[in-house]
């Protein structure tokens, strides 16, 4: 009943479809070319399973991660230790929306932000119309993109709950994220993605690090040569022993040591950092399959296979939007 609601509703159904069954079902789903086991769906798969609370738009935006445009009234959403993270902001109404197990008083209100981070439980009700952008992010992601940004171990990331608060650079970032949306623009919808994430890092009330000591991962001149080894190598074939040599450890401990430091694992980082020197390339002249041999693909269908997978567009797609 809620699909066929669904497909009623949301003028692009089949990507709608595809993400549920991507990022929030249970059970195995596929991830960043890799296979992740979830218990809990993500805050989409509830809403999703509301009966009262309706998708306009969504956008694929690779790897896991999306966006899209909620509405809702007169329901009550619990979400009970959801997978991965979503940035929230009101567009319209909100003012009968509290929190029950937060403060009492706190109200929905255009331009206010939510942050439900992963496994984070939450009772919501909804006494009159409200209509919302969410942006959300799964756990590997957002800890590669803090090791991206701030060039330290992905354990050090800090990612709080946060509850009707007034942000203005993130709610600047999360509207630019709402017009990509309806516009249908990738390209667009993942600057705002990437300028919402960094504005959240570099903001101390809500981002940064934790302060507290880690042990293992690996050592940082060992994070730093393997990540200059992989961008000197992208258009070649990267082989984990390779990578393990460079910190004098086995394969096993290497790939354990590279995802407690960077969220994800070598095959992932290596898959986006592709994906990103591809698109980097489309925006000149060359041939698609010039490109997937310089950004190390095995021919132009995995590449096209692999740029969909990280983008949510194939790349002659990418090219013609930009």
């Amino acid at each position: 009943m809620q699909i066929l609601a669904m497909k009623s509703i949301c003028p692009d159904f089949r990507l709608a479809m595809r993400v549920v069954r991507r990022y929030c079902s249970r059970g195995m789903v596929r991830c960043g070319e890799e296979l992740v086991k979830y218990s809990h769906p993500s805050v989409f798969g509830f809403l999703s399973a509301s009966p009262t609370a309706r998708m306009s738009q969504s956008i694929d935006l690779g790897f896991g991660r999306s966006a899209a445009i909620w509405s809702n009234a007169h329901d009550r959403m619990s979400y009970q230790r959801p997978n991965g993270h979503t940035f929230s902001l009101y567009l319209r109404g909100g003012a009968g929306t509290r929190r029950l197990d937060g403060s009492p008083a706190a109200r929905g209100r255009p331009g206010v932000l939510c942050i439900m981070p992963q496994e984070h439980s939450s009772e919501w009700e909804i006494t009159d119309f409200s209509q919302f952008v969410h942006l959300y992010v799964p756990d590997d992601q957002m800890r590669r993109m803090f090791a991206e940004t701030f060039d330290r171990d992905a354990r050090l990331m800090a990612l709080p709950e946060v509850t009707f608060a007034d942000a203005p650079a993130l709610a600047r970032t999360l509207r630019q994220m709402t017009q990509a949306i309806v516009a249908g623009s990738h390209l667009q919808a993942e600057e705002a993605m990437a300028q919402t994430i960094n504005d959240f890092f570099v903001d101390r009330r809500y981002g940064g690090m934790r302060p507290c000591a880690i042990s293992g991962g690996l050592a940082p001149h060992v994070r730093r040569r393997s990540l200059e080894y992989i961008e000197a190598h992208l258009g070649e074939t990267i082989r984990l022993q390779d990578l393990a040599a460079i910190g004098q450890l086995s394969a096993f401990h290497f790939q354990r040591m590279f995802r407690a430091s960077y969220g994800v694992s070598p095959h992932g980082w290596v898959a986006h950092r592709r994906v990103e020197r591809a698109k980097s390339m489309l925006s000149g002249m060359d041939p698609i399959a010039q490109i997937a041999s310089a950004c190390g693909f095995s021919s132009q269908s995995h590449m096209t296979r692999a740029f969909k997978l990280g983008t949510g567009v194939t790349p002659s797609a990418y090219r013609q939007r930009q």
